[in-house]
């Protein structure tokens, strides 16, 4: 390990801890960590803050506002109502219904849609409390189940790479999508249980300053909305939005830019005035995320990634049990894909090395490539990364409340990944 490395790591752990312990304002972890990659000669003032110009941060960012703008609107009112209705008619009950919302609408949208969890966590932290379905039970576990599609039809991003990884070592057998799918299907049931084992011990708080008190009378809430022409503006520049980030993959970063255009409009007809934009895009969650794509990038750039990757696999050998090498291999790719930021990137050193192990030991690696490729989307146990930290923020949580929720469940879905994969294709 080069003093590079070990230096880049020093600083993401005193980072993670200075997020941890909560003795400074959220978000100004990243920024000071980025600053130290600076001083130790890591990487220089452009890497360090590339957060900040990151296409994703920059729809992120906009889409808080959007978010915010849509919070004046009827529909906001009439979504906390019928939250809350469901959580009057029975917490438990209402609870697995709105994960399995998240769930059915992620299926749409696929694994990994950033736009899809902006927009879940967004609405979510609207939700008015309720002593019988706290916020903080929901936003937990409705904000990760937007990365667990209940249908897992689309899955072409993650089935590409492993019919990418498996003809790059020369294997040209045909995997199907079916059963690729169910591998998904797996892991979705291993978070959904997780999900139910955890209902009783999810802390019960408040998660915003309007929601200190249970909803009263949408009479008051009524007189705080907008006029109905802007509101249908607000509703149709939300919806240019989202097309734009849907279609993000035809149309570049003029796919990211439409949102900022939506936003602009929302200024111009005044439904939010500048200090509300301002307030939005720069949030303590938009500097959070920005500040950990320079370290994530600083820390893969050291090689840290292929030392680890190597060393693995070299420890391992030739004479280990098929399901313990594909949940280490699990473990590792979804660590090193928090860590550093790159999750393809995470996915295209380990996989090689798990179908090199895999063929070594006479086995079909087809197993290992599944679910090592989908294991990279699967971190989230540390607030890190976009979802988890938003997550985090979004639910006001601390630092135990987070781990108690995140660890188990992180565990829990790669038993149930790893398992699902052999299941699927015999090794």
């Amino acid at each position: 390990m080069t003093i590079q490395m070990m230096i880049a790591l020093a600083i993401t752990v005193v980072m993670i801890v200075l997020i941890m312990i909560e003795k400074i304002p959220f978000g100004a972890a990243p920024l000071f960590a980025c600053l130290l990659l600076v001083i130790f000669g890591i990487t220089d003032i452009k890497g360090a803050f590339a957060g900040f110009s990151n296409s994703t941060i920059v729809m992120l960012a906009e889409f808080m506002a959007i978010i915010a703008a849509l919070q004046k609107t009827s529909f906001i009112v009439v979504f906390k109502k019928a939250m809350f209705s469901m959580a009057e008619k029975g917490g438990f009950k209402s609870y697995i219904l709105i994960i399995c919302i998240v769930m059915l609408g992620c299926s749409l949208f696929g694994t990994g849609s950033t736009a899809y969890y902006v927009l879940t966590l967004g609405l979510l932290s609207t939700l008015p409390y309720s002593k019988k379905l706290p916020p903080s039970k929901v936003i937990m576990t409705a904000g990760f189940a937007a990365n667990h599609p209940l249908i897992p039809f689309n899955t072409a991003l993650q089935y590409g790479i492993v019919i990418a990884v498996l003809n790059a070592a020369g294997i040209m057998a045909e995997v199907s999508v079916f059963k690729f799918a169910i591998v998904n299907l797996f892991l979705s049931a291993g978070f959904l249980l997780n999900c139910i084992l955890q209902y009783k011990f999810l802390p019960d708080h408040p998660t915003s300053d309007e929601s200190t008190q249970e909803v009263a009378s949408t009479e008051k809430e009524a007189a705080t909305l907008l006029p109905r022409w802007k509101e249908l503006v607000t509703y149709g520049v939300f919806i240019f939005a989202v097309a734009g980030m849907l279609l993000q993959s035809k149309f570049g970063d003029a796919g990211y830019a439409m949102a900022g255009i939506s936003v602009a409009v929302i200024l111009l007809i005044g439904v939010l005035d500048f200090k509300e934009v301002r307030d939005s895009i720069s949030a303590p969650i938009i500097l959070m995320s920005a500040g950990v794509i320079g370290v994530a990038d600083a820390l893969g750039s050291t090689g840290l990634t292929n030392l680890v990757g190597t060393t693995v696999a070299d420890m391992l050998g030739t004479n280990v049990n098929p399901f313990v090498m594909i949940f280490f291999f699990c473990i590792l790719t979804s660590l090193l894909a928090t860590l550093t930021g790159s999750t393809i990137g995470t996915v295209y050193v380990f996989t090689p090395l798990a179908i090199a192990t895999c063929n070594s030991l006479g086995l079909d690696p087809t197993a290992a490539a599944c679910a090592i490729v989908i294991s990279g989307w699967c971190g989230h146990f540390l607030p890190i990364d976009g979802m988890p930290a938003m997550v985090l923020g979004t639910g006001k949580y601390t630092a135990v409340q987070f781990w108690k929720f995140t660890i188990p469940q992180y565990f829990i879905r790669l038993l149930f990944l790893t398992a699902g994969s052999i299941i699927m294709f015999p090794m």
